[in-house]
């Protein structure tokens, strides 16, 4: 079997696939999101490879049997949309994609994630989503005096922050607001200090892991948060699994986030998981799992 990686240069996660998949003998190659091009005259899609010797070739994401996206760079949206819209015709032609353009375009997606969880009835924060100041502060306000900002498209952590000073509130959403962005506000959850992280594929748990804040509300490995396994349970499963039936992925991680009643709120559904950290919790090889997935496609 050929396997592309969409992936970053030195990324762990693309060295972990290629380990397992050479390991079974399929053949494996990063690819860059930036590389890929398209030729409508015959429907082909292109990537274009420069190798080490720095000669240019065209390689033909057809030709592989299975595509892995292990990250979603930046981009201006005629970007992101474009390579969506590339790797969906690539699955349309039978290639298996992990996970599914229609996933990741969801998953990446914080209000139509939220959107699709609260459809399916399940327990969500409090959230407001809005585009201009004044709207943002009237939801502050409604939600307490006391939320998390978070960018609508982002993961690690990255872009949050927790606000529960009007005066400060104003001015960061205004700030949001001249910036062009979607302003996202969920209400704070008060917590033990961690949150649970399950990952799942093919519809299957694999585990889960506790998530500890490093001095910080955020609980995110990337942020320094310490790791313990843990075992889940069975609303825990089914939180899980309905959750990432929410966004229609294959494989994908779900953060759980109890508050100090015990009540238990889905945060988010990512459908590029991470499981660094997790393998060296749980001791799963789940690059294995995943490879032993796709032998199965």
């Amino acid at each position: 079997m050929r396997i592309a990686v969409l992936g970053n240069s030195g990324s762990w996660y693309c060295n972990d696939i290629a380990r397992v998949a050479h390991e079974a003998g399929h053949q494996c190659s990063r690819l860059d999101f930036q590389r890929i091009a398209a030729e409508c005259g015959n429907l082909e899609s292109v990537y274009q490879h420069v190798d080490d010797s720095a000669q240019s070739a065209a390689v033909r994401l057809e030709d592989f049997d299975a595509v892995i996206v292990r990250t979603m760079p930046p981009g201006s949206l005629e970007q992101v949309v474009f390579r969506m819209d590339a790797l969906a015709r690539l699955e349309s032609r039978g290639t298996v994609v992990i996970n599914s353009p229609k996933s990741i375009e969801c998953a990446v997606d914080k209000y139509l994630t939220t959107a699709r969880l609260l459809e399916r009835g399940l327990p969500i924060p409090p959230t407001s989503v809005c585009q201009d100041a004044e709207t943002a502060l009237q939801s502050f306000e409604r939600l307490g005096g006391d939320v998390v900002v978070k960018p609508i498209f982002g993961a690690e952590g990255r872009g949050i922050c927790r606000v529960s000073d009007p005066d400060l509130a104003f001015r960061t959403f205004r700030t949001l607001e001249r910036t062009g962005a979607v302003i996202y506000l969920q209400q704070f959850i008060r917590h033990p200090g961690y949150d649970v992280r399950v990952l799942i594929l093919d519809g299957r748990i694999i585990g889960g892991m506790k998530r500890f804040g490093a001095d910080d509300f955020r609980t995110n490995v990337a942020r320094s948060a310490r790791t313990e396994i843990h075992e889940t349970d069975d609303a825990e499963r089914r939180l899980s699994l309905e959750a990432v039936a929410a966004v229609d992925a294959r494989f994908a991680g779900v953060d759980l986030l109890y508050d100090d009643s015990g009540q238990c709120f889905v945060i988010e559904v990512n459908a590029v998981p991470g499981w660094q950290a997790f393998t060296r919790t749980t001791g799963l090889d789940v690059a294995k799992l995943l490879i032993r997935s796709l032998d199965g496609s």
